[in-house]
């Protein structure tokens, strides 16, 4: 019979440096200026964080940052939607001083009909945008459907998880991911995703909806 005790001594190592898991909810968000979310976020029956864009509506930033963790939420969106959250999300600042919020995003959007999504490659649902590209055989929801994701990250070690399977993974401190970041469109933003930062609720102009959004730090 074989031994239990590699696997226990992994689960006992695990529970010890793992937090308990926080639910998140708009009272954990904020504006880019940091006042409260401004009209556009409402939270509807259930804890549903419903985005419904407008005038003045912009994304949202958690309160903490965080580097290690996993976080657990689903979501759906309108026809031809686009959205996504957003980690290691910092304020990169340009020659003359002027900020910007930018991070990794586990992009969410309908892959047949918006335009962005028909792209494909590390456009589509399940990427980590812009860099690397999601699973073809991922299972992605009807629009309208809730889907559920998980980005596990560990030491700069990226999943991203769609309906129960790895779609994508990266190892942030590795050269590839040197290589994708610099052909990217954050090739010239200066300390981009440093392995630490705050959460992003984008906005992109779609409506959103997101629920059990629930973060465990590792």
């Amino acid at each position: 019979m074989r031994s239990l005790l590699p696997a226990l001594l992994a689960f006992t190592t695990s529970a010890l440096f793992a937090a308990d898991p926080v639910k998140l909810t708009l009272e954990d968000f904020t504006d880019g200026s940091g006042a409260k979310p401004a009209a556009g976020w409402s939270t509807e029956e259930g804890g549903v964080i419903h985005l419904t864009p407008a005038k003045g509506t912009s994304f949202l930033i958690s309160k903490k940052e965080y580097s290690s963790f996993v976080l657990e939420w689903d979501w759906k969106l309108a026809d031809a939607g686009n959205n996504g959250i957003k980690y290691w999300v910092t304020n990169i600042k340009d020659a003359k001083g002027k900020g910007e919020w930018l991070g990794v995003e586990y992009q969410m959007i309908d892959d047949n009909k918006h335009p962005d999504g028909l792209k494909g490659g590390s456009h589509n649902t399940g990427s980590i945008y812009d860099l690397f590209d999601s699973a073809k055989d991922k299972i992605l929801k009807p629009i309208g459907e809730w889907n559920h994701s998980r980005v596990v990250i560990k030491d700069g070690k990226i999943e991203h998880f769609l309906n129960g399977k790895t779609v994508s993974s990266a190892d942030a401190n590795s050269a590839e991911w040197k290589e994708h970041v610099t052909k990217s469109k954050f090739g010239k933003k200066k300390d981009f995703a440093p392995g630490h930062g705050k959460l992003m609720l984008t906005e992109h102009g779609d409506p959103c909806w997101f629920k059990n959004l629930v973060i465990t730090e590792l």
